[in-house]
């Protein structure tokens, strides 16, 4: 019966990293940004940019454009889904989780809930994809450092 769950799973997981790839969530740039930052994955040429804007600690908005595999890009799109309207605490808290759950390989159990970025987990398996996965979440964390350094 683990089998059939597993390739359920598989499936599902397939389904949520295609719609998200096909129809990308928070693409575009936000107006008047707290920050942008860019990433790029030289080893396979993925590209991200990553807009955002903070109020009152919360990250208002975020929006991304880019140009990559389907990976990177659905990772862009869960990635903004999720953080968006969060309290910066949070953010960081669910960014540590994500690279728990793709840089170290911790179980997703452990992890609390990730919701579709549970997806993303299958990645982990080849290193060259974690990369691709982690390119917006990187992107991300460093527009974060630089929208909080500013603001003291």
């Amino acid at each position: 019966m683990a089998e059939v769950s597993g390739a359920v799973d598989d499936e599902l997981y397939r389904e949520i990293l295609l719609d998200h790839y096909r129809h990308p969530r928070h693409r575009g740039e936000v107006e008047a940004p707290s920050a942008t930052a860019h990433g790029h994955n030289p080893l396979c040429g993925d590209e991200v940019d990553v807009s955002l804007r903070l109020r009152d600690g919360e990250l208002q908005q975020v929006a991304f454009q880019g140009q990559g595999c389907s990976i990177s890009m659905a990772s862009a799109s869960m990635m903004a889904e999720e953080v968006e309207g969060r309290p910066l605490p949070e953010v960081h808290d669910l960014i540590s989780r994500f690279r728990g759950l793709l840089v170290e390989g911790r179980d997703p159990a452990e992890l609390g809930d990730l919701g579709d970025l549970e997806a993303l987990s299958g990645v982990r398996k080849y290193l060259a994809r974690v990369k691709c996965a982690m390119l917006p979440w990187v992107a991300l964390e460093e527009g974060l450092s630089r929208a909080e350094g500013e603001r003291g």
